[in-house]
């Protein structure tokens, strides 16, 4: 990210500030910032020798774009809406980009990238700083949440929610790598990243607080102070239960939601095949 130094020293500076001394300076520094995220030249997280890193001077730009930004009303078919006016919709040319927007009430923010062959159903929501790879299918009442990293060719299904953080600017956002596949309703939160390849089942929920049981591998994968939640590469997950501790909960048969992996995909086994297998 060399070419951007310049920005980064005027984002830096202006994020110093409690109210930039110069707001429409700081302003055409956010434009800057939000048309490289746009174009996918820049990301909010990369991925380096130590794994996948929050970008951290690209979230407190996203954030100053709040701070310098003024509510302004916004009128088109079919609402109206109110936003930061550094933050409007993203401007999206389907056709030359060879991306579906599906009619039916899909928001992008400005500051999303969309990879050519991304398909979007309504509704959907797809927020600031986010990154969506090369031919992912996004379905619908989807949400990619603020700073989220969505690899290539994943498929993110009906309800499946893919949690957002902005604050503090060095939490690392979630990050869903290529060839993944995300059940309906399932959400992934927090940081938590999610290896390529792998499979996350309908209803399934993994947060920095969630651990996930290997029943193949016999691990249990956790969050720590310094790295979130990762899953396997590979690893197909389903929900599944673990009796609760202490006397009350055993004379109740009383149970706690615990993400299980149950078997691991090879190169020769599709998603479906491999999660149909699974809950057999």
């Amino acid at each position: 990210m060399g070419e951007y130094a310049e920005l980064r020293a005027e984002i830096e500076r202006w994020a110093a500030q409690p109210s930039p001394s110069d707001p429409e300076a700081a302003r055409q520094a956010v434009d800057r910032l939000l048309a490289a995220l746009n174009e996918g030249s820049l990301r909010a997280a990369e991925l380096g020798p130590g794994g996948w890193q929050a970008v951290e001077w690209v979230k407190a730009g996203i954030l100053l774009a709040f701070t310098v930004g003024r509510t302004t009303r916004y009128e088109g078919p079919p609402f109206e809406y109110f936003d930061r006016d550094t933050l409007p919709l993203r401007e999206t040319d389907g056709a030359g980009g060879n991306v579906r927007i599906v009619p039916g009430g899909t928001s992008v923010r400005a500051g999303a990238y969309l990879a050519p062959g991304v398909v979007i159903m309504p509704p959907a929501y797809i927020n600031v700083g986010a990154y969506v790879g090369e031919g992912t299918m996004i379905d619908s009442h989807a949400l990619v949440g603020s700073c989220a990293q969505v690899g290539a060719r994943v498929h993110i299904s009906a309800g499946a929610q893919i949690g957002g953080v902005l604050e503090p600017i060095g939490l690392r956002p979630v990050v869903i790598e290529d060839d993944v596949v995300i059940g309906g309703n399932a959400g992934v939160f927090e940081g938590t990243l999610v290896g390529r390849r792998a499979v996350i089942a309908a209803g399934v929920t993994l947060t920095a607080s969630t651990p996930l049981f290997d029943l193949v591998r016999g691990d249990v994968y956790r969050a720590e102070p310094d790295r979130p939640l990762s899953v396997p590469e590979s690893a197909v997950v389903v929900p599944g239960s673990r009796p609760a501790s202490g006397a009350f909960a055993e004379a109740h048969g009383l149970q706690i939601y615990a993400p299980l992996i149950v078997k691991y995909r090879d190169e020769r086994t599709d998603a479906a095949t491999a999660l149909e297998g699974a809950l057999r």
